[in-house]
């Protein structure tokens, strides 16, 4: 029997994100039933101090190339330039300067405030971003990167220094790891008990808590039989690569484009929904 063979509709699982009311929305107004799961939540890093200096420096001394990793990165950066009444001058400056974006978000990101990238890897990962800058003479010049959460990545900075940059990182927002893990075991005991049609996951980090919590909690078998009997869904490679190093199959994945909307149209194919959107 297939999903749509139920009489309810199919229930998707949605890991929090920032997009996750988009997402969510998304997938309702195409007749689905959504479990909000907080498996992430992004908050302000807790300092905002570092923050604000890096943003002064790269007021006062722009950078020959800024390496934008998130778009979730720049939207946090520009809320603080926000209140430390810096909006205007970063924007102005970020206008100037030659930028890197790894993947489509942070190319969004500048695309809301009507910039374009100088430079989109064509692979969303830190490989991609060196890979992309081969071509670039980094001997001396100065490269801001913005990081994710806290994740320091050795790969990506080590990589760029290697090639003589003078780098100055910055990171905008952290990962709430520890928040709501009662509701995640929760979660994760609704999943072995077959109560969820497809789980979809937007980024690496979901899987990790998922996983994490269930070590800590002595919840793993109960985890791995419910990945094992749910549809699984990937927004892109990245998030795939992740599942399926685990040990778990994806089912669903947008075919070019990896970001919310294609996600939604290749679960609404997978389910066999689309006559009755179309109706």
């Amino acid at each position: 029997m297939s999903l749509t063979d139920q009489a309810a509709p199919p229930v998707v699982a949605v890991p929090e994100s920032r997009e996750r009311e988009t997402l969510s929305l998304l997938l309702r107004n195409r007749g689905m039933q959504v479990v909000e799961v907080p498996l992430v939540a992004i908050l302000d890093a807790p300092d905002p101090q570092p923050v604000i200096a890096w943003i002064k420096r790269f007021i006062v001394h722009p950078p020959f190339l800024l390496v934008l990793l998130t778009g979730e990165g720049l939207r946090r950066l520009l809320a603080v330039a926000d209140r430390a009444g810096l909006r205007q001058p970063f924007v102005e400056k970020l206008s100037q300067v030659q930028t890197l974006c790894r993947g489509p978000k942070p190319e969004k990101a500048l695309q809301e405030l009507g910039l374009k990238p100088s430079f989109r890897t064509s692979v969303a990962t830190s490989v991609g971003v060196l890979a992309e800058t081969q071509t670039l003479d980094l001997v001396g010049k100065k490269v801001a990167l913005q990081l994710y959460g806290e994740e320091p990545n050795p790969g990506l900075v080590n990589g760029l220094l290697g090639r003589g940059a003078i780098l100055d990182a910055v990171a905008p927002y952290v990962y709430a790891s520890q928040a709501d893990e009662a509701k995640v075991v929760a979660f994760i005991k609704v999943l072995a008990a077959g109560q969820i049609d497809v789980l979809a996951f937007t980024s690496q980090s979901q899987i990790k808590r998922l996983l994490a919590v269930a070590n800590t909690q002595g919840l793993q078998s109960e985890l791995a039989a419910g990945l094992r009997s749910t549809v699984l869904a990937a927004v892109g490679p990245v998030v795939k690569a992740e599942l399926e190093q685990a040990g778990y199959p994806v089912s669903i994945m947008p075919e070019r484009l990896f970001f919310m909307k294609p996600l939604v149209a290749a679960i609404v194919r997978y389910l066999g929904l689309e006559q009755e959107v179309i109706s």
